[in-house]
């Protein structure tokens, strides 16, 4: 189901369920017409959020306001359960597609027939033997999987690598290096896409001798963030999200002062949110805003997180009224941003490292284009064409750029 989709579905939920509110609430005050009900003259958007509630558009009637939250908050849970489900049918149904035309060659083959043909390659058998797993949530299997990929504890091992193919790297023996030396090369490998794999190889070939020390530990959480990004299956993304989260949180316990720590556990939240039903969305990412902080007290000087927390209040900013509705009902509090933060966040990277990335530039375009400050716009999508190309990330960077510049240019 395509995303713009998915917003209208939502959308026309929202819209007649507020209907349906509307209705009950004239229908009770047909019932008690001694009671009045006055609408809100504006919804306001401060932190004490007073003015947003329910119970200022029904007087003396709380108890009826609860319910209406509640109901709402079960509507749009299920909402989002079913949209998580119809995407896992499509990726069932188009994996059914692609191994059924090809059952009845395979059986042939199987049983000594004349014709010849490819069999069902291993990775779809793996795919289908996961299938039934995928049902449970994130965050009850992800420490299970982490155990047995990261090294650490076995009980899972054999079903993940059954799951997962093994890189070649890990069946053959290799050099053994000792931690400084391993610990440069992974960093020069992932400075390249293509690199980025044989980093997380390096990593897995060396997880049990170094898999105590912290310089390690949260750089094998960053390249199962790596993983994530290469990955093109659904899946496997999730498998890599998981794992990476789990290995980084140990890390943290291990070593609460290293900012790095911090950064990728904040990093793999984000990456695992995808996975999840709305309100652990809203969970991870508190999380991710509060780790993030922690690693810019401990890292003030690192580019990467002022961009991060840039993206974050660009996002918040855009959140519509029912999802700051939802984050307050969950944690007391509205989360709260400006495109003014946005962009300080984002010059704050610029500034430690001129020419820092294309999707920095990108979001300042953003942000300059939301504060009609075209020229601004403009400037930084023509920087952003002199930067190279190199991840995939950039490439979208600069589609998006190209569609910022024709419309300032209309």
């Amino acid at each position: 189901m395509p995303h713009s989709t998915n917003k209208e579905l939502i959308f026309g939920i929202m819209v007649g369920t507020a209907g349906i509110s509307l209705l009950l609430l004239w229908y009770h005050k047909v019932r008690k017409p001694e009671r009045a009900m006055k609408l809100p003259k504006f919804l306001s958007l401060d932190n004490t959020f007073n003015s947003i509630t329910l119970q200022d558009e029904i007087h003396n009637d709380q108890g009826t306001t609860v319910i209406f939250q509640e109901r709402q908050l079960q509507i749009l849970e299920k909402l989002n359960e079913l949209l998580t489900n119809m995407e896992e049918l499509k990726e069932e149904i188009r994996f059914l597609k692609e191994t059924v035309p090809k059952l009845e060659e395979y059986i042939q083959d199987e049983l000594g027939g004349k014709i010849t043909v490819h069999k069902v390659s291993p990775q779809h058998r793996a795919r289908k033997r996961r299938l039934p797993t995928i049902q449970s949530s994130a965050t009850s299997n992800s420490s299970e999987e982490a155990e047995s990929e990261g090294g650490y504890i076995t009980a899972n091992t054999d079903t993940e690598e059954q799951s997962f193919p093994v890189p070649k790297a890990f069946n053959t023996r290799v050099e053994e290096l000792n931690l400084d030396v391993l610990l440069q090369k992974v960093d020069h490998l992932r400075m390249s896409e293509s690199g980025k794999s044989e980093s997380f190889e390096l990593l897995c070939d060396h997880k049990e001798k170094f898999r105590d020390e912290i310089e390690f530990m949260w750089r094998f959480a960053r390249a199962y963030g790596d993983m994530y990004e290469l990955s093109t299956n659904t899946q496997e993304k999730k498998h890599y999200a998981n794992i990476g989260r789990t290995l980084s949180e140990r890390a943290i316990n291990r070593a609460p002062m290293n900012g790095h720590c911090h950064l990728w556990y904040a990093v793999l939240c984000g990456y695992v949110s995808e996975f999840e039903g709305l309100q652990n969305k809203i969970n991870y990412g508190h999380l991710f805003k509060e780790h993030l902080d922690i690693a810019i007290k401990l890292l003030p000087e690192e580019p990467f997180l002022y961009y991060l927390k840039g993206r974050y209040c660009y996002t918040v900013s855009k959140l519509s009224w029912i999802e700051k509705k939802m984050a307050a009902t969950l944690f007391g509090k509205i989360p709260s941003s400006t495109v003014q933060e946005a962009l300080h966040n984002f010059l704050k990277a610029e500034e430690l490292c001129p020419g820092y990335s294309n999707p920095n530039y990108m979001y300042l375009a953003k942000c300059y284009a939301d504060l009609e400050e075209n020229q601004n716009a403009l400037k930084f999508c023509n920087l952003a064409l002199l930067l190279p190309t190199v991840t995939k990330e950039d490439k979208e960077a600069q589609k998006e750029m190209q569609k910022i510049m024709t419309s300032l240019k209309r």
